[in-house]
């Protein structure tokens, strides 16, 4: 890594990061939440982290840490002190409520011991928001929260059941959370105007969009092909990550009932893959794999010939995945079932690495996958479009110094206001 060669401008500050998720887990918001902490750690800063078991995106415990309340490990030079929490194998508006008040209760009932000088959340987490700000205001120092997800919005477009009325409830502790930030920090501009309806300044809000978070691919294309059993004549459509409502897997399911000659591969896990299971019942094209390991993920992905990404037609302003990184680091071209005035819309064509298709509707996801089945070279030149893209923009080096702007103006802000 490139930030371990030496301490930097943050040596010897105290930070507490809150983020429900952080490694071992390997997709969604951990491992950004892991990478900043490390970064932050290797620069001489000493950093805690405030989490919970793993669980993502599975929705289960890890086997390891099923019978763990509390426990404090050292991961990178960074102390992870982990919180027992309820883990809902199925999403609904009560359960999600459960989920989130067990993380509150247990993080401000059992904090990590000492004062920070900051207090940084990741807030796909309602509670680690709460925890954040709550923690910040007790100790008397800045608090930055980092919006990667907007979970008031999330409950109404999402299709949970119950999410209508948990809506109101979840923008309130947002509410809570951002107004007394001294600054925050959001990944994408479309959450801009969701940020400043909750009351915050908008002269207090940061574009911090997230970096990619894996290697690039090193193995034969060909021969990972024909590990995994695909052949050369038969497309292969791939998606990859979280299988939750939101995400609207089941246009994929439908696609590939309509087009026996098109492979549709799921590869991860959530809260809705039995379900897809059951909805794939007798569909001999259609394949769920586990989660890829880290050392082969992105070759996975690029063995594929087309990456999907896909969300419910109501999903507009709440989230931006975080598998799009890794989908552009592979070098295939991307399909994106997302409504075309989002923010997910927004990046896959500013990368230029992709297409886009309604949402909902597997005919016309169908056929721009064999669009670009039919024209291999056209395909391919679309998908290192995605490469390019992230050299430009979202390299880590990029992505960590953006962090560490926005936490070096806060700790600045911070000071200035102590001395008035």
């Amino acid at each position: 890594m490139s930030d371990a060669a030496g301490p930097g401008p943050f040596r010897g500050r105290r930070f507490l990061l809150v983020s429900t998720n952080y490694a071992p887990e390997l997709t969604g918001i951990g491992p950004y939440a892991t990478q900043l902490a490390e970064h932050w750690a290797a620069s001489g800063a000493r950093v805690r982290a405030l989490t919970g078991m793993p669980h993502y995106p599975s929705w289960r415990l890890e086997e390891s840490y099923r019978r763990v309340w509390r426990t404090v490990e050292i991961r990178g030079g960074v102390g992870v002190h982990r919180r027992r929490h309820y883990v809902p194998p199925r999403q609904t508006a009560l359960k999600r409520a459960a989920f989130e008040a067990s993380i509150l209760a247990t993080g401000l009932i059992a904090p990590p011991p000492g004062r920070p000088d900051v207090v940084i959340s990741q807030m796909p987490s309602l509670a680690g928001g709460v925890i954040g700000a709550r923690l910040a205001r007790h100790h008397r120092v800045p608090y930055l929260p980092v919006v990667q997800d907007l979970m008031g919005a999330a409950a109404a477009q999402s299709g949970i059941r119950g999410g209508g009325r948990a809506a109101a409830v979840a923008a309130a502790a947002e509410r809570y959370a951002l107004r007394g930030a001294a600054l925050v920090g959001v990944i994408h501009e479309s959450f801009v105007p969701g940020v400043r309806a909750l009351g915050v300044d908008p002269g207090r809000i940061r574009l911090v969009p997230n970096w990619t978070h894996v290697q690039g691919p090193t193995a034969d294309r060909a021969a990972t092909r024909a590990r995994l059993g695909w052949s050369d004549g038969v497309p292969v459509i791939l998606h990859s990550g979280n299988m939750g409502l939101k995400q609207g897997l089941e246009v994929l399911v439908e696609a590939a009932r309509l087009a026996p000659g098109v492979r549709v591969v799921l590869m991860g896990d959530g809260n809705q893959r039995d379900a897809l299971r059951a909805r794939a019942e007798g569909l001999a094209n259609v394949e769920f794999l586990e989660p890829a390991g880290a050392e082969e993920f992105t070759d996975v992905l690029a063995a594929a010939d087309v990456l999907a990404v896909t969300q419910r037609a109501s999903v507009l302003d709440m989230s931006v995945p975080s598998k799009l990184t890794s989908y552009f680091t592979s070098g295939r071209p991307v399909i994106a079932s997302v409504a075309d005035e989002g923010g997910t819309a927004d990046e896959v064509r500013r990368s230029g690495a992709g297409v886009l298709v309604a949402p909902e509707d597997p005919a016309a996801l169908l056929e721009a996958v064999q669009k670009l089945a039919a024209d291999p070279a056209a395909a391919d030149a679309l998908g290192a479009e995605g490469p390019r893209y992230v050299a430009r923009h979202l390299s880590r080096e990029a992505g960590l110094a953006r962090f560490d702007d926005l936490l070096a103006e806060v700790l600045r802000d911070g000071q200035d206001s102590g001395r008035r």
